[in-house]
């Protein structure tokens, strides 16, 4: 996408978007957005790691992640979505041990019917009392980005299957959480939107201290990557 110009509606609802091209670290307004202080952190500052992890279909797992963003491939049914609901502590593992560093671990799955009923905006306001370093600013700034100011009211069964993901991702990004699952969350949105998504982790890529897991079928080649891991 590095070359392509973003389009007018895009620039005009996302003026908060600041590419990084060479690897150059965003403008300190964007890193505050995210939360980046700028500080380095110690070598033994950032675990998040699993060793011999076994559940489902992952055998014997071994795995380190350092802060940034990283990317978790495989095929349908290789236990992608299962890693993360291991790292998230929602479920046990029948082998092996999880570390996860300080600062709370964000995961959410609101494609279950128990969540129907609730409001787009209620969906936020529980989550936000979860997470304390939760970034209101960058929440609504999403919300518009991604059209879905118009959507708060609704109960998430009204919404469609790409506006109900996008709830789940504007969740994940603004709740600063120092570990961010992320299970496919481009699936079912529109192209502007992937790219409003992408210049968020292109931004969280620089972190120091702070990890974005993402799940998804293949590596995307514009978004600077920490690690790399594939479960085929």
């Amino acid at each position: 996408m590095d070359g392509v110009p973003l389009p007018l509606s895009m620039r005009a609802t996302a003026p908060w978007v600041v590419r990084h091209r060479l690897g150059i670290a965003p403008a300190n307004a964007v890193m505050q957005r995210i939360g980046y202080d700028g500080t380095m952190p110690t070598p033994t500052a950032f675990q998040l790691h699993v060793q011999h992890l076994t559940h489902g279909p992952i055998h014997n797992l071994s795995h380190a992640w350092p802060p940034g963003v990283s990317w978790v491939c495989g095929d349908e049914g290789t236990g992608k979505t299962t890693l993360l609901r291991v790292l998230a502590g929602e479920v046990t593992p029948n082998a092996g041990t999880v570390h996860t560093p300080d600062g709370g671990v964000f995961w959410v799955n609101l494609h279950d019917p128990e969540h129907d009923e609730t409001t787009v905006q209620a969906c936020w306001d529980r989550l936000r009392a979860r997470y304390p370093q939760w970034r209101d600013a960058l929440q609504d700034e999403l919300s518009h980005a991604l059209d879905m100011d118009t959507h708060r009211h609704k109960r998430l069964f009204m919404l469609s299957t790409g506006s109900r993901r996008k709830v789940m991702v504007i969740a994940a990004l603004a709740s600063g959480a120092t570990v961010t699952l992320l299970d496919q969350p481009f699936g079912g949105l529109d192209l502007p939107s992937v790219r409003v998504i992408k210049e968020v982790l292109r931004e969280a890529s620089t972190h120091a201290s702070r990890a974005w897991i993402v799940a998804d079928y293949t590596a995307p080649q514009d978004v600077p990557l920490a690690s790399v891991l594939s479960l085929d």
